[in-house]
């Protein structure tokens, strides 16, 4: 079982970002409060065993006081079990994670950090709108480590605009230099309702080309598999099977609840998500509703999403979980396609289970969506 909370709240926007947040703090011990009264009342969302992983992501959950970080977690054992070795994550930003920070997390029970480095390049931080250096970015994470957050996962962006793939080798040499357990790697994606959307269209930014990302794909794989990193997802690499335990939740369709505005649920049968706006989700909060639309999965949607996820990691899909979620429609309906996959050398097939090769990688959002069930 698995706990998501969603603290909606940053200091600033970054240019790429189209998460659900504020940079509006007033509301924010109010809105604690009422996740805190969410989680009471959606206990009985999840089947009755010990959560092995509770996630603060955001938004900025670095940005929590000691009393807000507290009521949340306080909640939360009181309401779940929770897994003795329970994998328990907060987001952070590195200008927020000074060694008094660091220690009071640690105290109340932060046993793994996740930092939004995204670069080391101050330029190119300047130009992302983040709030921190890259000196900053690696103090954060060797006092992290001094302290006693060894389990940390470090987050890099690439295919950001550049002449030639410099940046990202250095970044990419700074990161190994960490020794850290686990890495994220994600490629720029500009959205419409972004600062960089609203310049693309204005034809203010000019987002890089399909080649030079894929390239920058192919040097950061190469790079840290040559590191001792394994690539267990697409966009996800560790070391030692240090797996983010929470994200591989989504991946493999295990239960999860989610607290706080923009968050999302699945139980096995129905999906929920709450309302991704701060002052609706306070007013049904505080008015007793509910703040979340369920949705009853079918079939196909079932089947959709295993594929979506489980293709990206090195699971894959089992052919035999893909009958059962269809009704036994599956291999009826895409026997050609999966066959024509295997032959294009994007996937092959071992012992009842489909993978996406090296060379699929790239499309692998295209591979799931050919074999989604309509």
């Amino acid at each position: 079982m698995h706990l998501y909370l969603h603290i909606p709240f940053c200091k600033k926007a970054c240019h790429y970002c189209d998460f659900h947040f504020s940079t509006n703090l007033s509301q924010k011990n109010r809105l604690i409060k009422a996740m805190a009264e969410e989680i009471r009342r959606q206990k009985s969302y999840l089947p009755d065993e010990p959560l092995t992983s509770v996630y603060f992501g955001g938004g900025t959950p670095s940005l929590l006081t000691d009393q807000e970080l507290d009521l949340l977690l306080s909640e939360t054992a009181a309401n779940f079990s929770l897994d003795q070795k329970a994998e328990i994550t907060l987001e952070a930003n590195p200008d927020d994670l000074d060694t008094a920070t660091i220690l009071r997390l640690l105290r109340a029970g932060i046993n793994r950090l996740s930092i939004g480095i995204q670069t080391f390049d101050d330029e190119m931080l300047l130009f992302l709108n983040r709030a921190h250096t890259g000196e900053q970015a690696m103090n954060a994470v060797r006092n992290a480590q001094e302290i006693g957050i060894t389990n940390l996962s470090l987050d890099l962006i690439y295919a950001l605009p550049a002449p030639d793939h410099s940046r990202l080798l250095l970044d990419l040499e700074k990161l190994q230099s960490l020794h850290t357990q686990h890495l994220s790697a994600y490629c720029l994606t500009i959205e419409p309702e972004t600062a960089f959307g609203k310049w693309v269209a204005q034809d203010k930014m000019q987002p890089v080309n399909e080649e030079f990302a894929a390239a920058q794909f192919e040097i950061t794989v190469r790079s840290l598999t040559d590191a001792g990193y394994e690539q267990y997802e697409i966009s996800n690499f560790a070391r030692d099977n240090q797996y983010s335990r929470h994200n591989s939740a989504y991946w493999q369709r295990k239960p999860y609840l989610g607290i706080g505005p923009s968050a999302h649920s699945f139980n096995g049968h129905n999906r929920q998500f709450n309302v991704s706006n701060n002052n609706q989700y306070l007013a049904a909060m505080e008015a007793g509703t509910s703040p979340a639309t369920v949705e009853l999965l079918t079939a196909e949607d079932q089947v959709n999403e295993y594929l979506l996820t489980g293709l990206r990691t090195k699971w894959g899909c089992h052919l035999d979980v893909l009958d059962q979620l269809s009704e036994g429609r599956f291999r009826e309906i895409h026997r050609s396609t999966v066959k024509e996959l295997v032959a294009r050398g994007w996937m092959q097939v071992t012992d009842g289970v489909l993978f996406v090769t090296d060379a699929g990688k790239l499309f692998a959002d295209r591979i799931s969506s050919d074999l989604f069930l309509a």
